[in-house]
């Protein structure tokens, strides 16, 4: 028996969306983000990095940069269209946690190299293969990461750095952690599952492309990974993680209450119904990227200054007016959910 899917109930996705999101484990909104949004937020990037637009000898520090937040709005506000998509698929605004319903201009820019202007790498052979979540205990039914958001901030054409996603992996990490019950800490701890292990046995590779505004949800437990941006035409997305509530829950007596992304989950298990329960605590950890977004914060915060005493222009950064502190930087607990903070040992960085 298939799990019945009420359209009826869903206002913003169509059935064909849906129906693809079923099969594929993600979905594109086109124009669900205010270009507007994307235009303010990405206009000072290149002063934040200290590079010069126009010459790419200055793009030096690496091919991709996870720079840290200086403004955030409701994501509401900001993509109304993805933020009602987003709802549908987890069952509801009411589902989601009060920790995630702002995005920040943390963006994730790929600038390329110029080395891969003139070679090529099949989506097999790069080295980025992940899940999100490098913040918490990952658990079949976690709900830390309950979906994997990407809003395009700039066009992105094929070869120009767009994510790479494999869909036909994602009944491979379900799998995973249901026989794994006691869960896994991020690949980058001693214990963590290696996920991009996975890959060699992935055949459907897509590439992340489409306009500036475009807004990619996928499943969760999609696995992805960075591009090598041939073309070298700046790009810039973010990664908004959506946090639910309640762990997943893949035992509902009424079909009807399961969310979207459960029963993709569900289907990539091949069953209706699955009483997962996990044999550990759920737990969170400090993720590592955090001590270099420190400094780039720092970095960034100088170069604001000395451009605004330059040209006047006013520095637009929480950080300065006080608004937030370091500790905002980090993912915030969800309400309700008892995790404990984990401290396990880190891989060394080669």
């Amino acid at each position: 028996m298939t799990i019945p899917i009420n359209y009826d109930k869903y206002k913003v996705l169509t059935k064909e969306q849906i129906d693809f999101f079923l099969e594929n484990g993600f979905v594109r909104i086109p124009g669900g983000m205010k270009t507007e949004w994307a235009d303010h937020w990405t206009k000072d990037v290149f002063i934040r990095l200290g590079y010069d637009p126009n010459d790419k000898s200055t793009w030096t520090s690496a091919e991709k940069i996870n720079m840290p937040f200086h403004r955030r709005e409701s994501a509401a506000e900001i993509a109304p269209k993805a933020w009602e998509a987003i709802c549908e698929l987890l069952g509801g605004e009411d589902k989601i946690s009060p920790t995630c319903k702002q995005w920040g201009d943390s963006i994730i820019a790929n600038f390329g190299s110029k080395h891969w202007e003139t070679h090529d790498i099949t989506a097999k052979e790069l080295d980025n293969w992940h899940i999100d979540g490098d913040f918490f205990r990952h658990f079949l039914d976690s709900p830390e990461q309950a979906l994997l958001v990407i809003p395009l901030f700039s066009d992105i054409q094929p070869r120009g750095g767009g994510t790479y996603i494999a869909p036909d992996g994602i009944p491979k990490v379900a799998a995973y952690l249901r026989d794994h019950p006691e869960g896994t800490y991020p690949s980058n701890y001693e214990d963590g599952f290696q996920f991009k292990s996975l890959i060699p046995e992935c055949e459907q590779f897509v590439e992340v492309t489409g306009k500036k505004g475009d807004v990619f949800l996928l499943h969760p437990l999609m696995l992805h990974s960075a591009s090598k941006n041939h073309l070298r035409i700046p790009r810039f997305i973010t990664n908004p993680p959506v946090s639910v509530l309640r762990p997943f829950n893949f035992n509902r007596e009424n079909p009807d209450e399961f969310s979207l992304v459960e029963i993709k989950t569900l289907r990539s298990l091949g069953v209706d119904k699955l009483d997962f329960k996990q044999t550990r605590p759920y737990e969170r950890v400090t993720p590592r990227r955090l001590l270099v977004q420190n400094k780039m914060l720092d970095e960034e915060l100088e170069r604001l200054k000395k451009y605004h005493e330059e040209t006047g222009t006013p520095v637009e950064s929480l950080h300065l007016k006080g608004e937030v502190t370091r500790a905002d930087m980090a993912p915030k607990p969800i309400p309700g959910i008892n995790s404990e903070l984990a401290q396990p040992r880190q891989i060394p960085v080669a």
